[in-house]
């Protein structure tokens, strides 16, 4: 398992198995969000065996599926809402943890500072200066 923090309440990963959920909750999470749709690659676990072990260790999860490449108004709004309601701190994985990340720093722009969203997801390993980029200039 290989987990970065991208803050005090927010940290992503590359796909989880079950088993790593019981290391999560002693690691102190309170809840694990999916942005992975099931069947994505052959052999990932389906959402609902995390669900099932988590559930057993007393975590929050929740589901938000975002095809790579293929995000939506409603997918910000349904991961927005995910990160206002589920306790912290939270664990999000996908495939690499890039989707994870790329939703945070689409959620966090505007709300943190652009220096501030850029350090901790370089931190981290994920290079956003592309992505802080474009939000930019659709800011104006």
């Amino acid at each position: 398992m290989d987990v970065h923090k991208l803050s005090q309440t927010y940290s992503v990963s590359p796909q989880i198995v079950p088993e790593d959920v019981k290391t999560l909750a002693g690691a102190g999470f309170k809840s694990i969000m999916c942005n992975r749709p099931d069947g994505e690659e052959l052999g990932q676990p389906e959402f609902e065996q995390i669900a099932e072990q988590a559930r057993q260790e007393g975590l929050e999860i929740r589901w938000v599926p975002i095809t790579s490449g293929g995000m939506s108004q409603s997918d910000l709004n349904d991961f927005r809402a995910a990160l206002l309601e589920m306790p912290s701190p939270m664990l999000a994985y996908c495939r690499s943890g890039t989707r994870c990340t790329m939703l945070w720093v689409i959620t966090q722009h505007g709300a943190l500072p652009d220096e501030e969203i850029l350090s901790a997801t370089q931190a981290a390993g994920y290079d956003m200066s592309g992505l802080m980029f474009q939000l930019q200039q659709q800011r104006g």
